[in-house]
């Protein structure tokens, strides 16, 4: 493997995601290791767990990106958190979500495959939920803030961007009333003031000339700049 750290994932798994395929391929300044482009959810997740570098920055694509890094850090550290700060809630499965598209579910993946427990995850800044994520929440006791994070190796940070406000960043999937780019970096430092930051992924995004600059400030935030 290259001594990079960056694993770019150029898919979306979804009814028009391209914009997001293109825009796992700005340059953010980090070096790269490896692109993976596979045809499926589940092809994509083992290609991404089996390279997953340490302290790994994942950019994709959708969501469905995270996946195979959390089970490529469950894989290598054990128990691991997972901070999932996302406009939406990414806990459908093909029987709930009302649109059928893969990249409302990837959050519900992580968590029924095993790949990290509900009472070691969260869902911050989520204001578009289906209700039957609604009820997954309240029925699991999925966490809506960040809490303690102890007992784990370290947090994976899953980080969609449509959970800042339009105005903040371009991203594939505005949602109004978000919080301000200076909140999620407030996050993410909080979360690497509780536990080591073992990865972050970036998703949801779309090209633009300022993304670039704003995402290196989510990844100083999490030291892995």
């Amino acid at each position: 493997m290259s001594e990079g750290r960056l694993v770019r994932v150029p898919t979306a798994f979804g009814a028009g995601g391209e914009p997001m395929t293109t825009a796992a391929m700005m340059d953010i300044g980090v070096p790269e290791a490896a692109i993976v482009a596979e045809a499926t959810v589940s092809e994509q997740t083992q290609r991404v767990r089996s390279l997953l570098p340490e302290r790994a920055v994942v950019l994709g694509g959708c969501c469905c990106t995270h996946v195979g890094a959390v089970a490529g850090l469950a894989d290598r550290e054990g128990r691991v958190a997972v901070v999932w700060i996302d406009a939406h809630g990414d806990l459908n499965t093909p029987q709930t979500s009302p649109s059928g598209n893969e990249w409302g579910m990837p959050f519900r993946m992580v968590l029924d495959d095993g790949h990290a427990r509900v009472e070691d995850s969260c869902l911050i800044g989520a204001r578009s939920l289906d209700p039957p994520e609604q009820e997954f929440i309240m029925t699991r006791g999925l966490a809506t803030e960040l809490g303690s994070l102890e007992g784990v190796a370290g947090a994976y940070i899953a980080f969609d961007c449509d959970v800042l406000d339009p105005g903040q960043i371009d991203c594939f999937m505005p949602e109004p009333d978000g919080i301000s780019l200076d909140q999620g970096v407030a996050i993410v430092e909080q979360v690497g003031s509780r536990t080591a930051i073992l990865g972050i992924g970036l998703t949801g995004l779309v090209e633009s000339p300022g993304n670039p600059a704003r995402l290196r400030r989510l990844l100083d935030a999490a030291g892995l700049g």
